[in-house]
C-alpha cells in the first residue's frame, strides 16, 4: 500500500496550524513547526516532507530566510515550497518566487484552492522522483551491463590468447608481462611531447587490452616448426613469419562480423601484424621503417624481444635482466624506436618487478 505523502506547515501561530493541518490531514501525513529553526530542523529528518507550507511573517527567522536555507541544503533543496501568507503584495509574490518557491497562496485561507495546489504540486514532485528513480535505475542497469560487457570482452581476449599459448606451451606467462611492459612504456612515454597526442589515458587502456592478441596468429604455424627445438631452416623460417598476418587476418575477420569500429580490434591488428617490424626497416612482414611503423606495434616490439630475451624457450635458455637491457639498449635507433628505447631503460626496475612477478618461464 502507498503511504500518505508528507507535508510540512511552518507558520507561528497555533490556529493558523490547526487550520492547516484538519484541511490537510484527511490526505496527507502533516508535520507541524511553529518557528523557522524547528522547520529546518523537521526538514531534514525522515522521511523527508513532499511539500512545505511556509508563513512568511515569523519572528526571529522570517520564511524567506527559511526558504534560502533550505534550498542551500543538498538534503531539502528539491523539496516544493508553497508560501502561505497575509502579505499580497506583487513585490511579495515575486521576493517568493526568485527565492524558489513553486507556489503563492495568500490568507484567509480557502481549503478547495489550498487543497487544489498542495495536491498538483505534490502529485509533480512524486512524478518527478519517480522519473529520477528510474534514471538512476537506467544508469545503474547500463553501468552494470558496460561492466559485464567489459568482463565479457576481457575474458574472450585471455582465451583467445591463451589458445595461441597452448601451441607453444613454454611461453607460460608472456602474455601477461608483455600486457604489463607495454602499459609501463605507454604511461611513461605519456610524457612525451612526442607521444601526448596519441598516447592518452584512453589509448593504454585500449593498448593493454589488445596486447594479448600480439601472436594469435600463431595458432596457424604447424607444431612441426614451431615446436621445432633447433634452428629453423630458411623455408620454416618464412612459414614462421606468416604469423603476423594470419594473425592480423584473423583480427580482421572478427572486425567485419560488428556492425561499428570496435577501437581495441584497432589497434590489436596493428599490435598483431607489425609487432617484427625495425625502426631501420629491415624487420617483416611489409618492411615497414621508423614512424610508418604504428606507435601501438613499437611499443609492443621492445616488449616482445625483452620477454623472449629473458624467457626459457624450446630452442632457448633464458638471460639474466642486465644482458636483455643491454641487447635492447644496443638496438636503439635500428631495431627499435629511440625514444621507446629510452623509455625502457627509465623504468627498467619495473620490467624486472613484472617479471619477477609472473616469473613461470622467465630467468631469476
Amino acid at each position: 500500500m502507498t503511504s500518505q505523502p508528507s507535508i510540512l506547515i511552518v507558520d507561528d501561530e497555533p490556529v493558523n496550524l490547526s487550520v492547516l493541518t484538519q484541511i490537510l490531514s484527511a490526505n496527507y501525513k502533516v508535520r507541524a513547526a511553529n518557528s523557522g529553526v524547528l522547520a529546518l530542523q523537521a526538514a531534514v529528518l525522515k522521511p523527508r516532507p513532499d511539500l512545505i507550507l511556509l508563513d512568511v511573517m515569523m519572528p526571529e527567522m522570517d520564511g524567506y530566510s527559511v526558504l534560502s536555507s533550505l534550498k542551500s541544503d543538498p538534503l531539502t533543496r528539491d523539496i516544493p515550497d508553497i508560501f502561505v501568507t497575509a502579505l499580497d503584495d506583487v513585490t511579495d509574490e515575486e521576493t517568493g518566487f526568485n527565492l524558489g518557491a513553486v507556489d503563492y497562496i495568500t490568507k484567509p485561507i480557502r481549503p478547495a484552492i489550498l487543497l487544489a495546489r498542495v495536491n498538483a504540486h505534490v502529485e509533480l514532485k512524486q512524478t518527478r522522483d519517480l522519473l529520477n528513480h528510474k534514471n538512476e535505475f537506467l544508469e545503474e542497469e547500463v553501468a552494470r551491463r558496460m561492466e559485464e560487457n567489459f568482463i565479457i570482452q576481457n575474458v574472450s581476449i585471455r582465451a583467445l590468447a591463451h589458445l595461441a599459448e597452448t601451441r607453444d606451451p613454454e611461453t607460460g606467462d608472456h602474455i601477461l608481462r608483455t600486457q604489463s611492459y607495454v602499459k609501463i612504456l605507454a604511461t611513461r612515454l605519456q610524457r612525451s611531447s612526442r607521444f601526448k597526442d596519441t598516447i592518452t589515458d584512453h589509448y593504454i587502456d585500449l593498448l593493454a587490452k589488445s596486447a594479448p592478441l600480439h601472436d594469435i596468429g600463431k595458432v596457424g604455424i604447424p607444431d612441426n616448426i614451431l615446436l621445432k627445438p633447433g634452428k629453423l631452416t630458411a623455408d620454416e623460417w618464412a612459414i614462421m613469419k606468416t604469423h603476423a598476418e594470419i594473425g592480423a587476418r584473423a583480427i580482421e575477420h572478427a572486425e567485419k562480423d560488428v556492425a561499428q569500429p570496435v577501437e581495441f580490434l584497432i589497434l590489436a591488428k596493428e599490435i598483431a601484424h607489425w609487432h617484427h617490424e625495425r625502426w631501420d626497416g629491415k624487420g617483416y612482414p611489409d618492411g615497414l621503417a621508423g614512424e610508418g611503423i604504428p606507435v601501438s606495434a613499437r611499443l609492443m616490439t621492445v616488449a616482445d624481444v625483452f620477454d623472449a630475451l629473458i624467457s626459457r624457450r624450446i630452442y632457448k635458455e633464458p638471460i639474466p635482466f642486465e644482458e636483455a637491457r643491454n641487447i635492447i639498449t644496443a638496438g636503439r635507433n635500428t631495431q627499435f624506436d629511440p625514444d621507446i628505447t629510452d623509455a625502457f631503460n627509465s623504468c627498467f626496475e619495473e620490467f624486472t618487478g613484472v617479471a619477477e612477478k609472473y616469473q613461470s618461464d622467465a630467468v631469476m
